[in-house]
């Protein structure tokens, strides 16, 4: 399963005003793991930036001078991102600048056309009703340090949305039995075929010590929804 996480800052809040994307960040993930493989670009606008935009990312227009138009960087952007799902916080926002900019550029295709796209603020708000869910927000209650962003950045955000996202669906994707599976489930457990004549290994107290440590540190990353470890505690009450 391949994943691009992904942010874009711009000159103003509104595309059909003709408001452009000035900064393109993207992270990739395999399997739910970084790869170390990222996407970052910067782009020269036809619009110029405003000053509440500028406030929020710290890009001016003097920067952006000698960078690339949309259409020089187009191709090489759609080449990174084209058949993986993309992981977006408010991914309204950045899809409608994104198909803004390929319609300026007479890009036949849409996001939709070639990319599943998972919203991670939506996903937030299921999860956490009636809270703040921005990234600044999601950072804290996630114990994920963003204390290097005082300016909004698209790789930068896109890489702290990366720890958010597996932090909020989970954290690392579970090892992979599929081959010795019998097919069954009861309890929501995965049944193993032969699972019976597995030999029984005694644990140390050492043994027990990590393992309810990493219990406990899962607790944290989840804002204290580890099931596996309330519900030993509620066992032991």
């Amino acid at each position: 399963m391949r994943q691009i996480v992904l942010d874009t800052e711009t000159t103003g809040l509104e595309p059909s005003e003709g408001h452009n994307i000035i900064e393109i960040g993207c992270v990739e993930m395999l399997n739910r793991r970084l790869t170390g493989r990222t996407y970052h670009q910067y782009i020269k606008p036809d619009h110029a930036i405003d000053a509440e935009a500028m406030q929020v990312h710290g890009i001016t227009n003097e920067f952006l001078a000698d960078k690339p138009k949309f259409h020089e960087i187009m191709d090489e952007f759609v080449e990174f991102i084209r058949g993986a799902e993309l992981v977006i916080h408010n991914a309204a926002f950045d899809i409608g600048f994104i198909d803004a900019e390929f319609e300026r550029n007479n890009f036949a295709e849409r996001v939709r056309h070639f990319c599943p796209v998972t919203d991670s603020l939506l996903l937030a708000r299921k999860r956490h009703p009636g809270q703040k869910n921005n990234l600044d927000a999601l950072c804290k209650r996630y114990g994920i340090n963003n204390a290097h962003r005082e300016l909004h950045g698209a790789l930068l955000d896109s890489e702290i949305l990366a720890d958010v996202y597996l932090a909020l669906t989970g954290g690392q994707t579970n090892l992979s039995l599929a081959s010795e599976l019998d097919g069954g489930e009861e309890g929501g457990i995965t049944r193993i075929a032969g699972a019976d004549d597995l030999p029984q290994i005694a644990l140390s107290d050492e043994d027990i010590k990590l393992h309810t440590d990493f219990l406990q540190m899962l607790d944290k990353k989840t804002g204290g929804e580890c099931q596996w470890l309330h519900n030993h505690e509620t066992v032991d009450s």
